[in-house]
């Protein structure tokens, strides 16, 4: 069943290295909560899905909308200050010990680089409510090795077939398929032991809480089926409902999880932890929406891993069903639905989270 109607969209751009969305850096401060949206009049016609809500024939029919100043924030200093941070909390959590050769594996694959997106966002929201970064980090580094298990797996032989991760030859290049899979499945039980052991300060309802989020986002309502939906779909015309089903599975949900922790660790209460799940949601499926472009318009050598590889595999991606021009869209879109989540909150206190919206989209790795 389909239904027209008229939605909200904003005027935006995508993967240019400036802010995106209409924001723009080194404004004055404006509180974001006084400002007034103006949308642009979109005509838009819906197919009725459980599962795909974003597809849409669209003509504008407005004018545009007014530009919204980025929040004034130090966001390069901030992420590398927390990751730095991070990974010294990663070097502490897996030392090198018998047996070597798992805990090399682990900690080659854990310590191999990465923008550490997923736990600074779980340290970020739990700031935001009120908590602080040693709330988070058990959950941050949970989540860091749960990424990186994901990683590890996506790329056997047997999966994606990879031999290039964040610059470096993957796991099961230099310790093998098998040590590669033990590896991986050392790193995602340390995760839940790691949130369980390390947690501090924090009620124990809450830190059952959290685990059962990183439980939910693992598993067979998680990344484990937007991986096989993604692997029975290769070859195959598939349209975008089963595209985006696939994505906010196998990605999205887990920087969802990565926000929600973090709040929760954090104290926020229900409310909260619920607008700022549908900020992840956003942030989470623009993350997948860019690295489908950056797949098509970026070398081997800048991505740091093997460009190309949907396109060769044939796999579905959004500028495939879409085309690029259209994929970008979409992602400036979802930047905006992002943006809109942290209307609640201090404008201030969430400067770093809308910068992660603008840096996701403006990403060039």
């Amino acid at each position: 069943m389909a239904f027209s109607t008229t939605i909200s969209f904003y005027d935006n751009s995508l993967l240019l290295k400036k802010p995106i969305n209409g924001l723009i850096n080194n404004q004055p401060r404006t509180p974001l909560g006084h400002l007034k949206f103006a949308p642009l009049k979109i005509q838009a016609t819906y197919v009725a899905s459980s599962s795909f809500k974003h597809s849409f024939q669209s003509q504008e029919v407005g004018n545009k909308s007014q530009k919204v100043p980025l929040p004034a924030f130090e966001f390069k200093e901030y992420m590398i200050n927390k990751a730095n941070q991070v990974n010294k909390a990663l070097d502490e959590a897996v030392p090198l010990q018998h047996p070597q050769k798992i805990n090399e594996a682990m900690r080659y694959s854990l310590l191999a680089g990465g923008k550490r997106v997923r736990p600074i966002l779980c340290i970020t929201s739990c700031e935001l409510v009120g908590g602080d970064e040693g709330l988070a980090m058990p959950a941050a580094c949970a989540l860091e090795m749960i990424h990186t298990m994901s990683l590890i797996h996506d790329d056997l032989p047997c999966m994606d077939n990879d031999d290039l991760r964040r610059g470096k030859p993957t796991s099961h290049k230099i310790f093998g398929e098998d040590t590669a899979v033990l590896a991986g499945d050392a790193l995602l039980s340390l995760a839940f032991e790691h949130v369980a052991r390390n947690t501090k300060n924090v009620s124990s309802d809450r830190v059952v809480q959290a685990i059962a989020e990183l439980g939910s986002t693992v598993g067979s309502k998680g990344l484990v089926a937007g991986q096989i939906v993604d692997i029975d779909s290769e070859g195959k015309e598939v349209g975008l409902c089963t595209l985006e089903y696939i994505h906010v599975h196998k990605t999205a949900k887990l920087l969802e999880a990565a926000v929600v922790c973090g709040a929760i660790m954090g104290g926020a209460d229900a409310t909260s932890v619920e607008r700022l799940r549908k900020y992840a949601r956003s942030i989470g499926l623009l993350f997948q929406v860019v690295d489908d472009i950056l797949d098509v318009t970026k070398s081997s050598e800048e991505l740091g891993k093997t460009a190309g590889k949907d396109l060769e595999s044939d796999k579905a991606t959004y500028p495939k069903l879409m085309g690029i021009d259209e994929a970008k869209k979409f992602a400036a879109q979802l930047v905006d639905e992002a943006n809109q989540g942290l209307a609640f909150f201090d404008h201030v206190k969430a400067a770093p989270l809308y910068h992660f919206a603008n840096y996701i989209a403006t990403r060039q790795n």
